[in-house]
């Protein structure tokens, strides 16, 4: 039973459409493995075992609907109605939605049970999962380090075998990081891909996917998350066909441009590197045209720019919370960098359009990068997994712990600002025993490129079979 976690999540719905697997059976594995590992991970803010249970009980053998009995989790910054959603903070920690995000009717409408709220750091600021409120995420691979952010907990509850899969989102690299850190699958969609509804309108950064162990997994969720919904003010356009379907598809010879460049002018560490050029030579025996090239990332104030546009889109997460409590935090309910960030976002609005017109100028010239290059592979992070204390958001000096978060990843906010698809994939692992993971980057709207490609080398470098220590305890 221990193993089912592991499975792809069709095959798990297929053992249940066949009769050879119960729904109530496989939720109540789930549930035992997160009883049983949860305590040293805290992957997750709430379990909602009893509802989870009630829900498998309630499907029949005959339910059409594709993923029928599999148990997910979500992000503790969607609603799911009446579960926690506290956005990592004290400030929230009473919220429970009466209703539910679009992406999560999606979910249930495609027959996965929720099974519980997994942890994030305050408002999704930092690439790390350590609020001061629930307390630090740990990585599977190694307890003492991060598992990423700001998915983080879904990604170790996803790595150690808790769930077959978790929902996150990624507004500056917060799938693709976690993924990264834990050797799991991390899409970022284009931007619009996936509805942001009802609560949020158009997001310039951030766009919602999942963690996932197989490349097929993440093209799979992909086609029961994306699509247009009533009220949406814009969206990507439909696929010519399924995800699905077309992540089986040869994609051709590619062009396929490759860098260590970005645009802080980081330094990789060299298992960054190594991680990347596996990658590389990988493509090239696949039969793709492979060379060194970079887009031009405009100057090293580029990340000032980004948080003054993030800065905002934060604030209307901790405003959201003043709507909900009608009160201000107080000093012991958000942490300092969560304050800042909250003065930041009421800076005068002007200067938050300069700012962000300034990122869109940036975009263009990225995009016409892409004129030339199917893709782009960098590395994935600059950095190890940091160890757990490092980066955390309740410093002295808050905005330090923004530079901190980008020498550790360079690579992934400025594919948030282009609104192209951007996927993490796990090639290796370093002499640390941590996994090492490499990031391809498509063209707009190219979701199907990417996922072909990640198909290929998903096959040409497996390691997807490897499982951390932690997950060989039994459940109880």
């Amino acid at each position: 039973m221990d193993d089912l976690m592991f499975s792809p999540v069709s095959d798990l719905a297929a053992k249940v459409r066949r009769g050879e697997l119960g729904a109530h059976e496989l939720v109540a594995a789930a549930l035992s493995r997160i009883e049983a590992l949860d305590p040293a991970l805290n992957a997750f803010v709430e379990v909602d075992g009893e509802r989870a249970l009630a829900a498998a009980a309630a499907l029949g053998r005959d339910d059409p609907r594709p993923f029928a009995g599999v148990p997910i989790a979500v992000k503790a910054n969607v609603a799911v109605a009446g579960l926690c959603r506290n956005f990592g903070s004290k400030f929230l920690s009473g919220h429970r939605p009466t209703h539910n995000a679009y992406l999560v009717r999606r979910l249930l409408d495609a027959g996965f049970i929720v099974v519980g709220m997994t942890n994030m750091p305050e408002f999704g600021i930092l690439p790390t999962t350590e609020p001061r409120h629930s307390g630090p995420t740990r990585n599977p691979w190694d307890p003492e380090r991060t598992p990423g952010g700001s998915s983080g907990g879904s990604a170790a509850a996803v790595a150690a075998g808790m769930v077959p899969i978790a929902h996150g989102n990624d507004g500056g690299g917060s799938l693709r990081i976690p993924a990264a850190s834990t050797g799991l699958v991390g899409l970022k969609p284009s931007r619009g891909r996936v509805s942001r509804g009802p609560d949020l309108g158009d997001s310039y950064l951030g766009v919602d996917g999942v963690l996932s162990r197989t490349v097929a997994d993440t093209a799979q969720l992909l086609d029961v998350l994306a699509g247009y919904e009533v009220g949406d003010a814009t969206w990507a356009p439909r696929p010519v066909e399924p995800y699905a379907a077309t992540v089986r598809r040869n994609p051709g010879r590619l062009r396929v441009a490759v860098t260590t460049e970005n645009p802080l002018g980081v330094e990789p560490d060299p298992e960054a590197v190594r991680g990347m050029r596996l990658a590389a030579e990988a493509l090239a025996a696949l039969g793709h045209d492979v060379e060194e090239a970079a887009p031009a990332f405009g100057d090293p104030e580029m990340l000032d720019r980004f948080v003054k546009v993030f800065g905002p889109q934060v604030a209307l997460g901790i405003g959201l919370g003043v709507q909900l409590t009608g009160r201000q935090p107080e000093d012991d309910e958000v942490e300092p960098l969560s304050r800042a960030m909250l003065e930041l976002g009421a800076a005068p609005t002007l200067g938050y359009l300069g700012y962000l017109a300034q990122l869109q100028a940036l975009a263009r010239g990225v995009v016409a990068f892409f004129a030339e290059y199917d893709l782009l592979l960098t590395p994935a992070l600059a950095e190890r997994p940091l160890p757990i204390g490092e980066l955390t958001g309740c410093g002295l000096e808050p905005f330090a712990d923004l530079d901190r978060a980008g020498r550790f990843t360079p690579y992934t906010s400025l594919f948030n600002i282009t609104g192209q698809p951007a996927i993490s994939l796990p090639v290796g692992f370093g002499d640390d025993g941590l996994p090492t993971a490499a990031q391809l980057v498509g063209r707009p709207l190219a979701e199907d490129t990417v996922l072909q490609v990640a198909t290929q080398l998903e096959a040409a470098l497996p390691v997807s079979a490897r499982r951390p220590a932690v997950a060989a305890q039994p459940a109880v």
